[in-house]
């Protein structure tokens, strides 16, 4: 399956849902078409992405089963939504867009980078994270789901790799922590300030520990 795709299997039929970040608004399409959500709120900061969810969503949108809001982040959005996707943004955006919004009762989040400061932010809050992998699509992506309430306990290394790649290790998780030990043996390859160097050393040996520990249960 394609990123879209996988997305939208981890979406789960809600009475009012938020895509936020919305882009062209395939994955509320899947949630329209499959009579998932009562009505469905598509947010983006962008009026050009808004346009083209608009033109998708015309037939959906002439029933009153959903609205469009270019906006911010949640600004603009009932404070009711029961299940909120916030996908293609970085880490830290998600963050901030769910600080200065709401939690929802569900969530599904796609970051594109900085993953593990979207699970402390959950956690901090007491959320139930209920599903993290890695997954891949040309690239790799961070997929995090889970509900408000619940309070999961995390280790640091879950933290910064997510549960589910460490419990059960996937080819694309596997894939991805090579990568990254390429990248990070060509980093110590140029001259840098020594900080700079024990901190990627630091992070090295971090991910040759989890390395060997998977390859240990093969």
């Amino acid at each position: 399956m394609g990123r879209i795709e996988i997305i939208c299997s981890h979406l789960t039929p809600a009475r009012m849902f938020a895509d936020v970040g919305c882009d062209h608004g395939y994955c509320s399409r899947y949630m329209l078409e499959r009579g998932l959500c009562e009505k469905a709120y598509l947010s983006d900061i962008s009026a050009g992405s808004l346009a083209k969810a608009k033109g998708l969503l015309r037939h959906y949108f002439s029933q009153g089963r959903c609205e469009f809001i270019c906006a911010d982040g949640m600004k603009g959005l009932p404070p009711g939504c029961d299940l909120v996707l916030i996908a293609g943004l970085g880490g830290e955006e998600i963050v901030r867009i769910l600080s200065e919004g709401y939690l929802p009762e569900r969530f599904v989040l796609q970051p594109m980078k900085n993953a593990e400061k979207v699970r402390a932010f959950l956690l901090e809050k007491g959320c139930g994270i209920e599903t993290d992998y890695t997954f891949e699509d040309g690239a790799f992506y961070e997929l995090i789901a889970g509900k408000r309430e619940g309070g999961s306990v995390y280790g640091t290394w879950e933290i910064e790799y997510g549960r589910d790649n460490l419990a059960h290790p996937s080819v694309a998780f596997r894939r991805k922590l090579a990568a990254e030990r390429e990248k990070l043996r060509g980093y110590l390859k140029s001259p840098m300030q020594r900080e700079s160097r024990e901190n990627i050393l630091q992070r090295q040996y971090a991910l040759e520990v989890i390395i060997d520990a998977i390859e240990g249960d093969l």
